[in-house]
């Protein structure tokens, strides 16, 4: 019998009343049928790069602030050193904000996935008598 029942395709999704562009969006808001986290990470994701960035930049301006103000060539020689030390905490906490909000957008995916398999296991169900 072809095709055999591991490779049975699952039927059509039916058909969804019409709705206009702004009353969609509603209601797969307001019924989860559309997550709003996945969207929203990528603007937290800048906001908070932009945060690391200027925390680091901030303290890269004291250090440099700091090799100006001293008169003495210790104070110069110490202040390099902090500048360089800014930059790579800088350097590090945006790969780990990085890595943080990917790991919340892959947490996501694994939801999509999840519902997608859902729907493909109650299409399957719905076929065997």
């Amino acid at each position: 019998m072809w095709p055999p029942d591991e490779v049975r395709m699952a039927p059509a999704r039916p058909v969804k009343k019409s709705r206009g562009v702004g009353e969609s969006i509603l209601w797969d808001l307001l019924t989860f049928e559309r997550l709003l986290t996945g969207p929203v990470i990528h603007l937290i994701y800048w906001a908070g790069l932009g945060v690391v960035l200027i925390g680091g930049f901030g303290a890269f301006g004291v250090a440099v602030g700091v090799a100006w103000r001293e008169e003495s060539i210790m104070g110069k020689l110490l202040a390099f050193p902090a500048g360089v030390v800014g930059l790579l905490i800088t350097a590090v906490l945006a790969l780990l904000w990085r890595s943080f909000c990917e790991f919340y957008v892959a947490i996501f995916r694994i939801a999509d996935d999840l519902r997608a398999l859902r729907q493909a296991s109650d299409a399957d169900h719905a076929l065997k008598p």
